[in-house]
């Protein structure tokens, strides 16, 4: 077998030539006839749209290449910041989006820990919660919670007068009220509750 024999290409790691036909649409380079083997990109504003060169020419093209070529350098910097979302629309979280995201609004005051170690809510868009304000408005549930429960003891909702109050305690006491009661202490418990609720009320000045 001769060593320059196509069939002893089939055997080599490396193939001396390529002595495949050459075949394909013709370099687009100016004066160059050969066959184009390479595409290269006609520009920013030609997207999807290529040249075909031979590999030499598209080499030269390659070097000499500038996808910013006639942009500014604020217009290059703007172009890259973009670049790092993908060139899509971005917003600040709770200014935009759908509608689960805008319950995250930046002029909101979350009523968060006064510490807030991890500043969670500094984070989400929105302020500190003032230290002071948030312990007074703590405060104002907690007292808001046990005249609830107070009244709710008595058998009575949020809202009613004085008078309803001190009404409805005294029918209680008489109800539950060991000599009301032929001395049974089964009601002690309940009359109990009764006069810790009505103290309760007592010291907030709703009775």
């Amino acid at each position: 077998m001769k060593f320059d024999s196509p069939l002893f290409d089939r055997i080599r790691v490396k193939p001396e030539r390529d002595r495949r036909p050459a075949e394909g649409p013709a370099c687009e380079w100016p004066g160059c006839t050969c066959v184009a083997t390479h595409r290269a990109p006609k520009g920013r504003t030609q997207a999807r749209e290529y040249w075909r060169f031979c590999l030499d020419h598209v080499r030269e093209y390659n070097q000499n290449y500038n996808f910013f070529a006639g942009m500014s350098d604020s217009a290059v910097a703007e172009y890259q910041k973009d670049a790092v979302t993908g060139h899509r629309p971005t917003w600040k979280l709770g200014l935009g989006g759908n509608a689960r995201t805008r319950r995250f609004r930046s002029d909101q005051v979350f009523d968060a820990d006064p510490t807030d170690p991890f500043d969670l809510f500094g984070e989400l868009g929105g302020h500190h919660a003032d230290p002071t304000k948030a312990k007074a408005e703590q405060e104002r549930r907690s007292v808001r919670n046990a005249e609830r429960k107070a009244l709710h003891t008595l058998g009575l909702e949020p809202g009613v007068v004085r008078a309803e109050i001190k009404s409805r305690f005294k029918e209680l006491v008489k109800r539950h009220h060991p000599d009301a009661n032929g001395g049974d202490r089964g009601s002690e418990d309940k009359l109990r509750e009764i006069l810790e609720a009505y103290n309760y009320l007592k010291s907030t000045g709703l009775v």
